[in-house]
């Protein structure tokens, strides 16, 4: 005769299971963001087909191989010019660089169009890293009007190419937006004399900071401590990636976290410690496999120092320092190895800034008064050559890049296949008992 489980036991026994399910679930990993293969998903859309050949047929595609969190602002086939090669040498520009101009390097739905503020949105497009934009005219200016979802056009002062959003055609979550524009959009003011075939430098840092306006105090830190040289040197390799506080930022800082009273070198430490080395695009960041990451100020301490714990939280990627939670707002500029983006907070270590508590529960930031007054042991030695500093910590390469495959955390995975087992075995022990 089979022994009768008290209803309170299986009770019990029931939210047991349910609590193993979840917790099961839960240490699933996150999908991450991988490219997306743009021509096969415009394939669907045969109102979008001559805008898809314009793609397909131009060195753009390649371009956007291993990208991924993008929005495209494709033309429908009766909004395009009937030349759009001639309607883009009309206007001094080249149809590559026209259709560059119409791939922001951020992804953007349709609910984020609606929350655009007044004064609109700056976004970088492809045109940006390829060098021959002036200033910031290689980005796009996002604005809402009237009963239509937004107006794109160039930020330049004077009078320029602009479209209207007509509405979504499609969407990959995260990695690819389609918007459908009421016709090209041509950038403003870009170099006539340069070559598109031409080897690309070393990226200036300072220079993108200043031309993309609002990075002035960033700009003007960068350029005095020459901390600036050491972002190009270690542009080669694995790449850098580069959280720039804006002017704002930098205004919101409280009172007492006497930053700008640091000696120089300590100055030269929270600088480097905005830095990443190595290239992460957003959609890396987004689906980030470690996200503990050394930056470069780690290099110049011991490892597990000077690191930054890097989420996605609420459809934005948050950085936390220990001491400042900030959020990256958009990106500055991007292109391979170098990647630069705005953050809504100055990000403070917390081996050299500490939070106190003040009058009414309030809390304020300001400086540890050991580690202001005593710099780093590497930095402490100006006898010391390049060959002496310590090596750089090896960071999880970004997913969908170098050679297109996902680099996993080989040394988690075991682990977690182990740990979802278990929860498999107990599960499987308990069904019998609820029946």
């Amino acid at each position: 005769m089979r022994r009768q489980i008290p209803p309170v036991s299986c009770l019990v026994l029931l939210a047991a299971a349910l609590a193993l399910l979840a917790a099961a679930s839960a240490a699933s990993p996150a999908p991450a963001a991988v490219a997306v293969n743009v021509t096969g998903v415009l394939s669907a859309f045969p109102d979008l087909s001559v805008f898809t050949r314009l793609l397909a047929s131009s060195p753009v595609l390649a371009e956007l191989a291993g990208r991924s969190s993008l929005t495209l602002l494709a033309v429908p086939n009766g909004n395009l010019p009937q030349s759009p090669s001639a309607f883009a040498a009309a206007s001094g520009a080249d149809l590559a660089d026209v259709l560059r101009y119409h791939v922001l390097l951020e992804y953007l739905a349709p609910a984020d169009l609606r929350r655009l503020p007044a004064s609109g949105k700056l976004v970088t497009t492809l045109f940006q890293t390829t060098g021959r934009a002036p200033a910031d005219l290689g980005t796009i200016n996002v604005t809402t009007a009237g009963a239509s979802l937004a107006v794109v056009r160039s930020p330049a002062p004077f009078p320029g190419s602009n479209a209207t959003v007509l509405g979504s055609i499609t969407a990959v979550p995260y990695n690819l937006s389609v918007l459908a524009v009421s016709g090209l959009i041509v950038p403003t003011g870009f170099d006539l004399a340069a070559s598109q075939s031409r080897q690309p430098a070393a990226v200036n840092i300072t220079r993108v900071l200043a031309d993309a306006r609002a990075f002035n105090v960033a700009a003007s830190m960068l350029e005095a401590s020459g901390v600036a040289a050491e972002f190009e040197d270690d542009e080669r390799g694995a790449g850098i990636t580069v959280f720039a506080p804006t002017d704002d930022a930098f205004a919101g800082l409280p009172a007492g976290d006497r930053l700008q009273s640091l000696p120089a070198d300590r100055k030269a430490v929270v600088l480097r410690f905005h830095v990443l080395h190595s290239y992460y695009p957003l959609g890396s960041l987004e689906s980030i496999v470690n996200p503990v990451q050394p930056t470069l100020a780690t290099e110049f301490s011991n490892a597990g120092r000077f690191t930054l714990n890097i989420t996605r939280a609420n459809g934005s990627v948050a950085i936390d320092t220990g001491v400042v939670q900030a959020t990256i707002t958009r990106t500055v500029f991007d292109q391979n190895p170098v990647a630069v983006f705005a953050v809504s907070k100055v990000l403070l270590p917390k081996e050299m800034f500490t939070r106190t508590a003040g009058g009414g529960g309030d809390s304020s930031i300001v400086a540890a008064t050991a580690a202001a007054s005593s710099p780093p042991p590497a930095a402490t030695a100006p006898e010391a050559s390049e060959s002496a500093r310590t090596p750089p910590t090896k960071l999880s390469s970004p997913p969908a890049l170098r050679g297109g495959g996902q680099d996993y955390d080989t040394a988690s995975a075991p682990a977690h296949g182990i740990g979802i087992g278990w929860w498999c075995i107990a599960l499987v022990y308990l069904l019998p008992h609820l029946v």
